[in-house]
């Protein structure tokens, strides 16, 4: 039990000297879901059988971690030689290799997929130089064993509670959090120091916080990342938080969906309430605090903290008009306060660190990083996070490394489905708040998809609109009713059937939703709509008065036509499923484009590139 400041110092000491005494060469696996679903778990049983074969037991150590943000180089390891200090990341790897992997800790090896590493500096640097990412949120994860709490400590962990509890008092831990600037993570980026100061000025002696860690937006997975690989990072803040606003009770609401998140947090809090971080008394100074988990069932709108209370409470997650706000009445009607996962990961290197460190990275009115999903036709998938204020450039082909296969890039989708599209001439905005909201998008959780050169931008908007419409709760008319007008709108433009009149209806129904919806989430469903819309208008002029997808996707506005580089070798039409395709072998092939259900075959068969798709 872990009941002193002084306890933890030198607990965290004798960690350190311990390790430092019995260094040993390390292999880092990365663990996550990523990981795991691209083979991890073969590979790490193959690198320790290879080290108990070779008798390396006593001089390698073979940590699991979570995720490293590497997602398009699973699986993926990281193996460092304590004897030179230098760092090695592989990936791409499978069990076969397990041998190579051990012998990279003594020799250069050939064969191994090595990967780029230059590309963050700690969160304990001043500066970062001229590295294109920033790790705050991310500092331990893919770096520690998360299920291992001396890990954490090792790395100054529950440091920043015990400062908070025996060297500060509430108010001052509310005003580093304001001083620092530390805006809301999950997508609105309201003052997390302002909604903590809210709640804690109401004088009532049962007070809630809560974790959202209800991630929905398609192609996003950064909350899972540092549940998975730092659990306790958000442990820690969610104790500082209730000491700040005075709760004795913290709620995480995570989405069944997440089992190892959910894993792992379950070890945590054990572990946390074992050393004596969470519990009664902590740090010796009175004050209680205990964490639960809530699981939601994977509502999109429970990511609105309104729906996300009513959820907890057992009700139909659905939001409400507020005021009041739940810092003055939320869950059970008394004062809460909602923060996202990433947000509490920025807290305890904020205490520790003070709100000036915080601001020396980031943007004047943002300061601090933002961890984003880079999903999509990109060459590097995964997790990075980098300074607010970072050109969109910078991430997508600095650090993303560019479209896949040569393709051009034509637009990245920032927010989610209530984000937008943002195309290349605006490429080098850097990327905050407000310049976002300025292009019509967001910032949002920080999911961030790119499309390339055949993408259809209406078809685009279309899906992240069908989202909405399954995502909905339906209380309110204008997201209800609305955005399926919407939907049908879209669906009308894609089939060649709409009119000049319809996009003129389009736009004025996106804008009145957008005025009139309840919550959140049918106030920016629009977004993707209208943004397309101001984005790439010549792709809806070219849909509504040619007739014409240009990107090729929209199946009705395709046809398919068979030109004479025809050799006449009848794999066209044997491939048909409904048999528009004739003609007699060595001769050029007719489609009929009456039966033509424009389902592709045909052009994705053809090996003499005789059939046109326009």
């Amino acid at each position: 039990m872990i009941d002193s400041v002084d306890k933890l110092n030198g607990h965290a000491a004798a960690v350190r000297a311990k390790r430092a005494g019995t260094a040993k060469n390390t292999i880092l696996v990365s663990m996550g879901t990523c990981g795991v679903a691209a083979g991890t778990a073969p590979v790490l049983d193959a690198i320790r059988e290879e080290v108990r074969t070779r008798g390396l037991a006593d001089s390698v150590e073979i940590v699991e971690t979570g995720c490293m943000g590497l997602c398009h180089s699973e699986p993926t390891v990281e193996v460092v030689n304590v004897r030179s200090g230098t760092r090695l990341i592989l990936g791409k790897l499978d069990a076969s290799q397990a041998g190579a992997v051990v012998d990279s800790l003594s020799a250069p090896v050939t064969g191994l997929c090595e990967i780029e590493r230059n590309w963050y500096y700690p969160e304990d640097e001043a500066n970062p130089g001229s590295l294109p990412q920033a790790r705050i949120v991310l500092r331990n994860t893919g770096r520690i064993n998360p299920e291992a709490i001396d890990d954490y400590l090792a790395c100054d962990g529950y440091a920043a509670l015990g400062k908070a509890l025996t060297t500060m008092t509430p108010g001052e831990v509310v005003q580093v959090v304001k001083d620092s600037g530390l805006r809301g993570r999950g997508g609105g980026g309201f003052p997390t120091g302002a909604k903590w100061s809210f709640a804690a000025a109401q004088n009532n002696p049962v007070k809630y916080v809560i974790c959202n860690a209800d991630e929905g937006d398609p192609g996003a997975f950064m909350d899972r990342a540092v549940l998975e690989g730092d659990p306790h990072a958000v442990l820690e803040a969610m104790a500082i938080a209730g000491y700040a606003i005075g709760a004795h009770l913290g709620l995480v609401y995570v989405r069944a969906e997440y089992p190892m998140a959910i894993k792992r947090l379950n070890i945590a809090i054990a572990q946390a309430r074992q050393k004596g971080f969470l519990g009664r008394n902590l740090f010796g100074t009175g004050f209680d605090f205990d964490i639960e988990l809530k699981f939601g069932a994977g509502a999109f709108v429970c990511g609105e903290e309104t729906a996300l209370i009513h959820s907890i409470e057992g009700k139909r997650g659905e939001p409400t008009f507020k005021p009041p706000f739940p810092a003055v009445s939320g869950l059970w009607g008394k004062p809460t306060i909602v923060n996202n996962v990433e947000t509490f990961a920025n807290v305890a290197a904020i205490v520790r660190k003070g709100a000036e460190w915080f601001r020396q990275i980031g943007s004047a009115k943002s300061p601090g990083t933002k961890v984003f999903a880079l999903a999509g036709k990109i060459n590097r998938v995964g997790l990075i996070e980098v300074p607010i204020g970072t050109p969109l450039r910078e991430i997508i082909f600095t650090i993303g490394g560019g479209c896949r296969d040569g393709k051009a890039f034509k637009a990245v989708q920032t927010g989610g489905p209530s984000g937008g599209c943002i195309r290349s001439n605006k490429l080098d905005t850097p990327i905050d708040y407000e310049t976002l909201i300025g292009l019509g998008s967001m910032m949002g959780s920080g999911g961030m998809i790119v499309m390339d050169e055949d993408d259809c931008m209406v078809n685009v908007a279309k899906f992240f609109l069908e989202f909405t419409l399954d995502e909905s709760c339906g209380k309110c008319t204008p997201c209800r009713v609305g955005n399926k007008r919407l939907h049908e709108m879209l669906t009308a433009i894609c089939h060649g059937k709409a009119t000049p009149e319809t996009l003129v209806k389009l736009r004025t129904l996106a804008h009145t939703i957008k005025d009139t919806a309840l919550c959140g989430l049918g106030q920016t469903s629009p977004n993707p709509v209208l943004s397309t819309m101001n984005q790439f208008p010549e792709e809806y002029a070219a849909h509504v008065d040619e007739k014409r997808c240009p990107a090729g996707v929209c199946s009705r506005l395709i046809t398919f036509t068979i030109t004479d580089k025809c050799v006449g070798c009848t794999l066209c039409a044997r491939n048909c499923p409904v048999g528009c395709i004739s003609g007699d072998r060595k001769q050029q092939h007719v489609i009929d484009q009456d039966k033509c259900i424009k389902c592709g075959v045909c052009y994705d068969t053809c090996k003499f590139h005789a059939i046109e798709k326009r």
